[in-house]
């Protein structure tokens, strides 16, 4: 680390600029973010730009001088400031928290322990932000997700293993028409009895408020309460001690019981309906991709590729939007999509090709 009563070299004085502009955007990020949000989430926003704002001392003190003119942020710290103004939602939250676990502090002498040790757990905060969002839109994000690369892989598969048996292109049509109402109607379906057999299990779980009305009534000295206290998880003093409790104070059953009304789970998993609506519509707009071409007059290995080529950029687009809102990188998750895409309509292809064969 350079000696404050040195000079510093012109690349570290450019290197601190830049570490300090960042910190700024940064904060200014949490600052955008926090004004669309109230409450707990508010506060904690808002503290996470005030740590910033420590960072940013630091680097202040180091150039001394040298500060110079303030400089913008980097690329992806100005791409993120945007997307927080216009519209902060979990995709943010998503982006920062991989912003954050990028930090290169740890590698720079200039920057100290703590200031490496702050970037971790800020990333841990903004992932605990981001997990509140994932929770409630993964049911339908999940269906809807799941729905659209069935249908983009399935129907590009049934298209490309039925053209490769040579038959006519109006047949190819005319089947992945046919692929995409019963794939669609099959994981609307598939979905709303899912979700709702899953609510219906959390639901079963969930304690009796009519269990209440029993207390008053209850022997206080021989009863089963605590051993319901037991069944939810509690020891046995620990059981004994709470029935007790709860008879001598006129306290509910459910209070302070492990097993209780669990709202998140609910909302994590969705309803049945908006399931069942994403899945359809998702996997109906992925099936259509591949028999645009057809439905444009395209025939043979033009269509072929033309069909391929679609879905392709398509599986590249959804992986990378699962890897923003997982925090994984999104070029890796596209090309797992469109590897395993790829993968599957090439398999289905060569087997039309064969069956083709044969059949001539």
């Amino acid at each position: 680390m350079t000696s404050p009563h040195s000079t510093p070299a012109p690349a570290e004085i450019r290197r601190w600029r830049q570490y300090l502009a960042n910190e700024r955007a940064e904060a200014a990020v949490y600052r955008d973010l926090a004004r669309r949000r109230t409450g707990e989430e508010r506060e904690i926003l808002l503290g996470l730009a005030a740590a910033e704002g420590r960072h940013e001392a630091h680097w202040l003190a180091l150039l001394g001088e040298h500060v110079g003119k303030p400089r913008r942020g980097d690329i992806r710290t100005r791409f993120l400031g945007l997307l927080a103004r216009r519209f902060g939602s979990v995709f943010v939250l998503a982006l920062a928290q991989r912003a954050e676990a990028r930090s290169a502090y740890d590698a720079d002498p200039d920057a100290t322990s703590t200031m490496a040790a702050d970037e971790r757990i800020h990333g841990e905060v903004v992932r605990g932000l981001a997990t509140r969002g994932r929770n409630r839109l993964s049911g339908s994000f999940r269906a809807a997700v799941f729905g659209a690369n069935d249908g983009l892989v399935s129907n590009l598969s049934l298209i490309l293993g039925v053209g490769a048996s040579g038959v006519g292109t109006h047949v190819v049509l005319l089947t992945g028409l046919a692929g995409l109402l019963a794939g669609a109607l099959s994981m609307g379906a598939g979905e709303y009895v899912s979700v709702r057999s899953q609510r219906e299990l959390l639901e079963a779980s969930t304690p009796d408020p009519e269990a209440d009305k029993a207390l008053p009534h209850l022997d206080v000295d021989a009863n089963e309460l605590a051993l319901l206290y037991r069944a939810r998880g509690m020891g046995v003093e620990e059981a004994e001690t709470h029935a007790a409790d709860v008879l001598a104070k006129g306290n509910t059953v459910a209070q302070r019981s492990p097993v209780k009304p669990d709202v998140d789970k609910h909302e994590s998993v969705g309803t049945g309906w908006g399931a069942a609506i994403s899945s359809f519509c998702f996997f109906a707009s992925g099936a259509i991709i591949p028999v645009l071409p057809y439905l444009f007059g395209l025939q043979g290995l033009v269509a072929v590729f033309v069909a391929a080529g679609l879905v392709g950029l398509t599986l590249l687009g959804t992986g990378a939007v699962v890897g923003l809102l997982s925090g994984a990188s999104p070029l890796k998750r596209g090309l797992r999509q469109l590897m395993i895409g790829y993968s599957a309509a090439a398999v289905t292809y060569l087997l039309g090709l064969l069956f083709g064969t044969g059949a001539a």
